[in-house]
């Protein structure tokens, strides 16, 4: 395990879209991929270069080790398997239920008490409703965006005490 000098961790940054600072020195961007800069379509370009190459489901670091943890998980199962769906946004494959929430385990393993998780889900295949259940805590707030709505913002806040987990 390490615990880096940084504050902010992203577990699934693939081409780190929603940056203004695609290179912050205050980001561990991790993913379980690298892509070399390269055109995907004509005059479109993909580029994924993680700090870190991990699984988010078993992340490198020490607990307690960020302040804030953003978790933008692959949100799809259908898409084809050389498709540049796939090589922008990942798929989902086998027990993704189990994976996510392992995801959320770990993005909460590893964020501070009262540390913030920043969590985006689009719904296009899998709708929310199917996902929030693996996370061991409830959101604070969200927000829909995109075209359709479909794109949900979510922001956690990890409870010092950790027993304030979503009761049934």
């Amino acid at each position: 395990m390490k615990k880096p000098n940084k504050r902010v961790l992203d577990v699934c940054c693939g081409a780190k879209m929603f940056y203004f600072d695609k290179n912050n020195s205050d980001v561990e961007f991790c993913d379980i991929r690298q892509v070399p800069r390269h055109e995907f379509y004509p005059n479109r370009y993909i580029e994924i270069s993680p700090d870190t190459i991990c699984d988010f489901t078993a992340l490198p670091f020490d607990d307690k080790s960020f302040k804030l943890v953003i978790f933008d998980p692959p949100h799809l199962t259908k898409c084809g398997e050389n498709s540049w769906l796939k090589l922008k946004y990942g798929r989902l494959e086998g027990d993704w239920q189990t994976m996510i929430q392992k995801g959320f385990m770990e993005c909460f393993r590893v964020l501070d008490d009262d540390g913030i998780l920043i969590f985006k889900w689009s719904e296009i295949q899998i709708p929310l409703k199917d996902i929030l259940p693996l996370s061991p805590y409830t959101p604070l707030l969200g927000q829909r965006t995109g075209k359709q709505m479909n794109t949900h913002w979510m922001v956690f806040m990890k409870p010092k005490n950790h027993k304030n987990e979503k009761s049934e």
